[in-house]
């Protein structure tokens, strides 16, 4: 299948994904797991709705499927490139389209399992790739930052780009200088190019997210932040640290790696690292849930303890029906 442009229409980009399923959450919710048995019952193959799994040698921190957990389902858009080079939004759906249509081919049902909610509504709504990153632009707007302050860099893009202002929270600077750095290459407002986020019934999706209350799902992050450690994260990074000297720019922002890459060359305390990272994930969390509430096209499965897998993907079928 093609990639989706910013030409079309959210009836056709959900024509392009109809029938797919989606099973997301934030971070620690056990998506995994059920995931692996939801795919079981629908005779599918899961696809990778996950940022960071695309990148290969970096498997601890990013809870990656384990190669028993593969053999049961097969799993796809997994390990795709090395840890220093860089995968854009626009490449993912690329690969999940062309992914999807392999997969039917095959007579199976196509399932997403991930948390990147970006991806999802990628797939869901369609995306605007825009051109790729002026990094050399970005380094400079971080280097103003550090004297004019977010709020400067706020009311620029109100002046160029109101509609985008608008929607973007005042301290998304991520997104706010992606919104200017669209400009400046193509000259044309970001928010003129999104009219394809348009919302998708409801009842023509299939996208489940696991859902935690926030006490129970802080405590499942601190406790896989404490696993990912016994199990060799710091070794994990020391690795890839050696192999590569730096990562590329977006894996070196994942929560754990970025922590543990400043312990190994600024000598924090390990102990404060391991809370840098379980508090900084259960931000990511938060944001990862405020994202999900956003699109419509989720249905929310609550959650207050550990769920059987079979058992949570019959209830996920029968919600489906």
């Amino acid at each position: 299948m093609m990639a989706m442009n910013s030409t079309r229409g959210a009836g056709e980009t959900f024509e392009a994904v109809r029938g797919c399923w989606y099973l997301t959450g934030a971070t620690a919710s056990g998506k995994t797991r059920a995931g692996i048995e939801l795919a079981k019952l629908l005779n599918a193959e899961i696809v990778s709705l996950d940022s960071m799994s695309v990148y290969r040698e970096m498997n601890i921190g990013t809870a990656k499927p384990t190669g028993e957990q593969r053999a049961e389902v097969p799993h796809h858009l997994l390990d795709l490139v090395a840890s220093n080079e860089e995968y854009s939004l626009s490449r993912y759906v690329r690969d999940a389209h062309r992914v999807i249509g392999e997969i039917r081919s095959r007579g199976r049902e196509v399932l997403f399992v991930g948390g990147t909610p970006l991806y999802l509504k990628a797939l869901l709504r369609g995306v605007y790739p825009g051109p790729p990153a002026d990094w050399e632009f970005r380094d400079q707007i971080e280097a103003e930052l550090e004297t004019v302050g977010i709020e400067a860099l706020h009311a620029r893009l109100e002046q160029v780009d109101p509609l985008a202002a608008a929607k973007l929270h005042p301290n998304d600077k991520r997104r706010i200088i992606r919104a200017l750095e669209v400009y400046k290459q193509t000259g044309r407002p970001l928010s003129h190019e999104q009219t394809q986020f348009d919302d998708i019934p409801h009842e023509q999706c299939k996208a489940f997210v696991m859902s935690w209350p926030r006490q129970l799902l802080h405590r499942r992050i601190e406790a896989r932040v404490e696993r990912m450690f016994q199990t060799g994260l710091l070794e994990e990074v020391k690795l890839l640290l050696d192999q590569y000297g730096d990562l590329g720019r977006t894996a070196a922002q994942a929560v754990g790696y970025r922590e543990v890459i400043e312990f190994l060359r600024h000598g924090l305390e390990l102990s404060r690292t391991i809370e840098l990272v379980q508090a900084r994930t259960r931000q990511f969390a938060r944001r990862q849930e405020t994202w999900f509430r956003s699109l419509a096209e989720c249905e929310f499965v609550p959650l207050d303890e550990e769920p059987d897998p079979h058992e949570f993907a019959q209830r996920i079928i029968e919600l489906a029906s």
